[in-house]
This record gives C-alpha cells, sequence and structure tokens, in this order.
C-alpha cells in the first residue's frame, strides 16, 4: 500500500469518528495547546524572576503574564470548552479586522479597484459567522472532522 494512500485513509476514517463524536476532535488540540500555554506560563514565570533585579517593571510584566498562561493552560487541559471559546474569540477578532481593512480599502481606494476592500468585508463578516459557531464546542469538533475528511479525500485524488 502507497504511504500517500495509507495517510489518507487514516484522515478520512479520523475524520468519520470525529464528525460522529465531535467533542473527541476538540480534546487533542485543547490539550496540546494547553501544554503549550502551560511550557510558555513556566518560562515567562522564570524570565521574570531573573529579570526582577534588573528591570523591576519588565520582570512584574513577565510575572503576570506567566500566571495568566499558566491558569490558561491549565482551563484548556481540563475544560476543551474554553478552548472553543478562546478559539472563537480570536476567529471573531479577524473578522472584525478583516471587515475594518476591508472599509478602509474601499474608502481609500487602495489596490486600484473596490473589489479588495469588497472580498474583506464578506470574508469578515463570514469570520463572525464561525466564530459564532465555533464558540460550541460541539461545531468546532464537526469542523476539525470535516477537514479531516476532505483533507483525506484530497490526498486520495492527488498524483
Amino acid at each position: 500500500m502507497d504511504r500517500k494512500i495509507g495517510s489518507a485513509l487514516i484522515l478520512i476514517v479520523l475524520g468519520l469518528i470525529i464528525i460522529a463524536f465531535p467533542v473527541l476532535g476538540i480534546i487533542p488540540f485543547s490539550v496540546l495547546t494547553g501544554l503549550a500555554v502551560l511550557f510558555l506560563g513556566v518560562g515567562l514565570i522564570t524570565a521574570g524572576l531573573t529579570t526582577l533585579d534588573e528591570n523591576m517593571p519588565m520582570g512584574i510584566v513577565e510575572l503576570t503574564l506567566g500566571v495568566l498562561a499558566i491558569i490558561l493552560g491549565i482551563g484548556f487541559i481540563f475544560n476543551p470548552s474554553l478552548f472553543s471559546i478562546v478559539a472563537a474569540v480570536f476567529v471573531f477578532i479577524a473578522g472584525l479586522f478583516l471587515i475594518i481593512s476591508g472599509i478602509v480599502a474601499i474608502s481609500t481606494r487602495v489596490g486600484g479597484n473596490i473589489w479588495t476592500g469588497l472580498i474583506a468585508i464578506i470574508l469578515g463578516i463570514v469570520y463572525l459567522i464561525v466564530a459564532i459557531y465555533i464558540a460550541n464546542p460541539l461545531y468546532l469538533g464537526l469542523l476539525i472532522g470535516l477537514w479531516l475528511l476532505i483533507t483525506g479525500i484530497l490526498m486520495l485524488f492527488q498524483k
């Protein structure tokens, strides 16, 4: 069996499993992200403690960010719905940025035509709609499952 076909079939099977059980699709992402943020928090606290002697305000900022990162990391590890909410917030903010940049592009005629700005506004609205849905872990899991399924199917048809 070709290695690419095997990978594609694994992605398809994982996608179907996650579509059947959507919350299972969020747990690995949430735990891995939580561990990364937790390690970031430990690193920030370590850096903050060593920086306190040289630059007290910077050390306090690093300590504060480190504590917040540890709290967020533990939250991601033990509460996958928190991961969905944070992901939704980031997608929502990206949508707002797209809408604002589209309005600016249309009003200032940057790029020579209004189509660039109009596409940015449409994509921003799509991002806002998607953000509303992915705040629910069920829908985020479904999107992850669909992504795995589509990626697997596309891998089957690649040469």
